[in-house]
C-alpha cells in the first residue's frame, strides 16, 4: 500500500481505486489501511481521492522502509525537491535564512550545493544524498569527503557578488557540512560530516550550536568597507 501510494501520487493527487489495484488488496483492506494512515497525517483522503504533501511522502517513504521495503527502490519513488522541501522547512522553522541549488565556480571548477541555510553565526551547507544498504564504510567516507571538498570551495570563493546570502554581511561565520539521507546509516559521522535522516534533521539542527566541537566545521571572517 504505501509502495503503491509513493508511485501513484508522484505527480499529484490519486485515487483510491487506483492505489487499491496497484497494490492488489481487497477493497476492505484497502480503506482500513487509508484509513490509519490518514489518522497518522500521512495522507489525505477525500471523495476517493487520496492527496499527499511532499512532508508526508517522505514519511510514507520513511515508514515503508521501516517495515522491510528496499530502501533503493522506495527512493526512486522520491523526488529531489521533497527532499528540498522537508530540509528548507526545517532550517526556515530554526529561523534560517535557505537558498537552494547554490552554484559558483573555484579554482576553474563548477561546484553546487544542494541547500545553504544561514542563522548567524552558522552556514548549514546541506547534500542531499540518495541512499542505499550495503555502502561500504570507504564509500562513505568518499561522500563525506566530497562534502568537505565542496564547502571548503564554498568558503574560499566567499563572497559571491552573483549570490546574495546573509553570512557574508556578518564578522564572521561558521560552515557546517552535512549530508541528508533517507534513513539511518551505521555511523553518525563520516570524516566529522555529520550524516543527518531527513526526519531527525529538526533535532539535529536544534542541538548543533551545543555540539560545534564535535564535527567538522570551516571558519571564515569578513571584511566589509
Amino acid at each position: 500500500m504505501l509502495i503503491s501510494i509513493l508511485k501513484l501520487s508522484k505527480t499529484g493527487a490519486v485515487k483510491q481505486e487506483d492505489v487499491k489495484s496497484d497494490a492488489n488488496i481487497p477493497s476492505s483492506l484497502s480503506s482500513l489501511l487509508l484509513g490509519k494512515l490518514q489518522h497518522e497525517g500521512l495522507v489525505y483522503l477525500k471523495d476517493g481521492i487520496i492527496e499527499a504533501s511532499a512532508e508526508s511522502r517522505v514519511k510514507l517513504a520513511v515508514k515503508a522502509v521501516q517495515m522491510g521495503a528496499d530502501v533503493e527502490r522506495v527512493s526512486d519513488f522520491l523526488e529531489w525537491r521533497e527532499f528540498e522541501t522537508i530540509c528548507s522547512l526545517a532550517l526556515e522553522l530554526n529561523g534560517y535564512i535557505t537558498a537552494k541549488n547554490v552554484r559558483f565556480k573555484h579554482e576553474g571548477k563548477r561546484w553546487e550545493i544542494d541547500i545553504v541555510g544561514c542563522k548567524k553565526p552558522l552556514v548549514i551547507c546541506v547534500d542531499c544524498k540518495q541512499w542505499h544498504h550495503g555502502l561500504h564504510p570507504s564509500t562513505l567516507n568518499k561522500i563525506a569527503e566530497a562534502q568537505t571538498a565542496r564547502v571548503k570551495a564554498f568558503v574560499d570563493t566567499l563572497p559571491i557578488k552573483t549570490l546574495n546570502l546573509p553570512c557574508t554581511k556578518w564578522g564572521s561565520a561558521v560552515f557546517v557540512p552535512v549530508i541528508l539521507s533517507l534513513i539511518s546509516v551505521s555511523f553518525k559521522f563520516y570524516d566529522g560530516v555529520p550524516v543527518v535522516p531527513i526526519l531527525q534533521f529538526q533535532d539535529f539542527l536544534q542541538q548543533l550550536p551545543l555540539n560545534l566541537d564535535s564535527v567538522k566545521v570551516f571558519r571564515k571572517k569578513f571584511e566589509h568597507l
